[in-house]
């Protein structure tokens, strides 16, 4: 597995954890060690959301940076990434 993949492997394993911490949430509200579990993973995903993206580009329209033109079609789609 190279550093890409990694990195990818990385993301979908927090992305996971937030939406199911955002269900748990939803039926606990005043939760805090749930609350400050989110507050972990989400910084956690911004981080290596960011790294991912400094390294091989946008994994989504909200990534592009826009200041640099339109860049999101410059690098391969998010389903072609397997293919590259």
């Amino acid at each position: 597995m190279n550093e890409r993949q990694k990195l990818m492997c990385e993301l979908q394993r927090t992305s996971f954890a937030l939406v199911e911490t955002v269900l748990f949430l939803d039926g606990h509200p005043c939760d805090e060690k749930a609350l400050e579990y989110y507050c972990e993973t989400r910084e956690k995903y911004e981080k290596v959301l960011k790294n991912y993206e400094e390294c091989y580009g946008p994994i989504s329209v909200l990534g592009v940076d826009s200041e640099k033109g339109w860049t999101w079609v410059e690098t391969p789609w998010p389903w072609e990434m397997e293919a590259n």
